[in-house]
């Protein structure tokens, strides 16, 4: 997919890669540390908790090859790669996998296993089959209209014994009330939550057994309240979500919260085995 995807065009709208880099070797001329690029590249609720949590369902020697799906600014990819996993990070926003690399070129980390970046969909995944021990989704999932064959093509590139692992956004019992705009999407058009007895369906019937499912909500929503408190400090960050989506932020880090807590949308760890 090219840039013109309004998908990757609502991503993109107000990401200037070469400030946000700017501003990166300005502050940090040694390079940034994996903790100092989270506000930038963490665009999940829970941040680098979450990423933690979420990587230690995965082994690193028996999970080694892990295909990161709508990888983002790669903050799970580097995190990951700091634990010894080999991540290759897919994303449809051809300016996200730019970025990503430009970051992973500067952050200052030890010798880990390389990564790779590549952009394009999930519906059609440019991998052969069984290439990967593992397949990951944090805030991802809710992009893609056509969940059932993002699911066979995970399946498909899994290795026999692979694992799929997510860390997801999906409706909750007043999804109606859901407001807009959140950072996956300015309106309607590009969210596409499923709710959870959906997705535990879609994977089971994917070739997937569920080995566990967790709801997150609590604990999403004391984060984003956190986080939300924080973003309207006057001090300035360094970095923020606002060098991603511009003051638009504002407005969907408060929806955010009022999504949680008025259960319009709910937040889910699931680890499914092939």
């Amino acid at each position: 997919m090219t840039a013109s995807n309004p998908l990757a065009d609502h991503y993109q709208r107000g990401l200037h890669a070469d400030e946000v880099l700017a501003q990166i070797d300005a502050h940090y001329p040694a390079g940034p540390t994996l903790h100092q690029l989270a506000p930038l590249d963490q665009l999940h609720i829970g941040g680098v908790a979450a990423s933690a949590r979420l990587l230690n369902l995965l082994n690193p020697t028996t999970h080694r090859q892990v295909l990161d799906i709508g990888a983002g600014l790669g903050g799970l990819m580097r995190q990951g790669a700091s634990l010894g996993f080999q991540l290759t990070g897919l994303d449809i926003t051809h300016g996200f996998s730019a970025l990503n690399r430009a970051l992973s070129s500067r952050v200052k980390q030890l010798s880990t296993p390389p990564l790779t970046w590549v952009t394009g969909s999930a519906s059609a995944l440019p991998f052969a089959d069984n290439s990967f021990d593992a397949v990951l989704f944090q805030h991802s999932l809710l992009n893609m209209p056509d969940a059932t064959r993002v699911i066979a093509e995970s399946r498909r590139v899994l290795r026999p014994g692979g694992q799929l692992v997510m860390h997801e956004v999906v409706s909750g019992p007043n999804v109606a009330q859901l407001r807009y705009p959140v950072p996956w999407a300015a309106n309607s058009e590009h969210s596409h939550l499923l709710n959870l007895s959906e997705l535990t369906r879609l994977l089971e019937t994917g070739g997937f057994q569920l080995e566990h499912v967790d709801d997150w909500s609590e604990m999403a929503l004391a984060w984003r309240q956190r986080q939300r408190q924080k973003e309207q400090t006057p001090r300035q960050a360094v970095l923020s979500p606002q060098w991603v989506f511009g003051d638009r932020f504002l407005t969907m880090g408060k929806n955010l919260v009022d999504n949680l807590a008025q259960g319009a949308i709910k937040v889910v760890e699931i680890k499914a085995s092939c």
